[in-house]
């Protein structure tokens, strides 16, 4: 963990230091993407990419690592090496991570696995090869990122559903029952492309049913699912939907011909409300917009009758907010900007508990990173919102930060 008191300047507030976590010139790493459940609840250990790019980790790598990292000294443990190792998840407990290895695009299967963070035992949860069961689909191409229901009981992800010959075949929401070894697919259809799955963090039993998903409306994929056209026409929109296929839901976010949806999007911490990040036009602006569920009628975005939804960045001068993710307690969020001449900006700002906006917006560095796509800087917080992490290749490899907040 290297000492990096230079990414400070006179605007940074005192007490503030920034670590840099991995230093190796030859090596990419980066911190996994910010939504993912990848923290120990003591905010003392989490996971991260060795050898993997911001948006995800190349699964037929052979140099691919999952590192468990300790944040009091930056020492880092391998945890995860396997060829088509993917989408981790950390236990609510702590005590575990399930990952999947995802062996596909080689021809063959899924398997669901399981590791003990202090004894590294491994096991095998269960394993697909094959069609679904009752269900006339093969899943393939898992996506990058997996989700579990706070009570631990429950994993999900998306993956893609075709057949590799005919073109606009569907993607899907697989949701794992942890305690039988069973998966259900929960949804499915061509616009899953890029759905982004999270659980709802909150305690409530019926509230940790719920998965915030999105929608990719105008996107088009060829045979193989790889992505052609991500989204189009009106854009995207965040749905809610109980993990038995039930409840589907809208969030009053974008669709408007004048607020699209970035397609970042997390839960308030353990609350029932999320926020999204949002271009609007013609302001140009990218703006922070809480909201919570509402019945589904159609795809009507911010226009969902009888939805909450509050703009918490309206007191920001042209806000231009991109990544972003929250403390645990739903007080602290953690945000990046991007202004083509200022470079990209991490702020640090207090969340509204009512109907009120961001409060103590605190700018705490310049990453330096070039902001290619691959570089994203990709706030997050831990879960105590006492330390925050960021991607930058400033130093020009891709490289994993930490900055112990004041």
């Amino acid at each position: 963990m290297l000492p990096r008191p230079d990414l400070c300047d006179a605007l940074t507030p005192t007490g503030v230091k920034v670590f840099q976590l991995t230093t190796n010139p030859q090596v990419p790493c980066s911190h996994i993407y910010m939504e993912a459940q990848i923290f120990t609840p003591d905010s003392q250990r989490f996971l991260m990419h060795y050898h993997g790019a911001t948006h995800w980790g190349d699964r037929e790598d052979p140099r691919h690592r999952y590192l468990l990292c300790d944040v009091a000294d930056g020492t880092m443990t391998e945890l995860i090496a396997e060829v088509g190792a993917i989408a981790p998840s950390v236990t609510p407990d702590g005590t575990a991570v399930y990952y999947f290895v995802d062996r596909t695009l080689a021809g063959g299967a899924i398997t669901l696995k399981r590791v003990n963070i202090d004894s590294m035992e491994r096991e095998t949860v269960m394993m697909i090869d094959g069609w679904l069961p009752g269900i006339g689909f093969r899943p393939s191409k898992l996506y990058s990122l997996s989700t579990i229901s706070s009570d631990g009981k429950r994993l999900a992800i998306s993956c893609f559903l075709g057949d590799g010959v005919h073109e606009g075949a569907p993607f899907g929401l697989l949701v794992f029952d942890l305690e039988r070894a069973e998966v259900n697919l929960v949804l499915s259809g061509p616009t899953w492309c890029n759905m982004h799955p999270q659980y709802c963090r909150s305690l409530d039993p019926d509230a940790c049913h719920d998965i915030l998903v999105q929608e990719n409306h105008g996107n088009r994929c060829n045979a193989k699912g790889e992505i052609q056209i991500l989204v189009s026409g009106l854009g995207a929109d965040i749905h809610i939907i109980r993990d038995d296929g039930m409840d589907f839901r809208n969030m009053a976010w974008g669709r408007d011909s004048r607020e699209f949806c970035q397609g970042h999007q997390c839960w308030i911490g353990h609350e029932t409300r999320a926020i999204t990040s949002t271009f609007t036009e013609p302001e140009h602006e990218c703006r922070l917009i809480a909201g919570k569920a509402a019945p589904f009628l159609d795809h009507t975005g911010s226009a969902t009758a009888d939805a909450f939804r509050l703009d918490m960045s309206r007191h920001i001068p042209t806000p231009r907010f991109f990544h972003f993710a929250t403390d645990i307690a739903g007080q602290r969020l953690i945000t990046d900007t991007f202004d083509p001449e200022a470079g990209s900006s991490l702020y640090l700002a207090d969340l509204p508990t009512d109907n009120g906006s961001l409060s103590n917006y605190t700018y705490l560095l310049n990453t330096r990173t070039s902001w290619q796509k691959g570089a994203h800087a990709h706030p997050f917080l831990s879960p105590d919102g006492k330390t925050a992490f960021f991607n930058s290749d400033e130093s020009g490899t891709l490289q994993a930060y930490m900055v112990r907040l004041c």
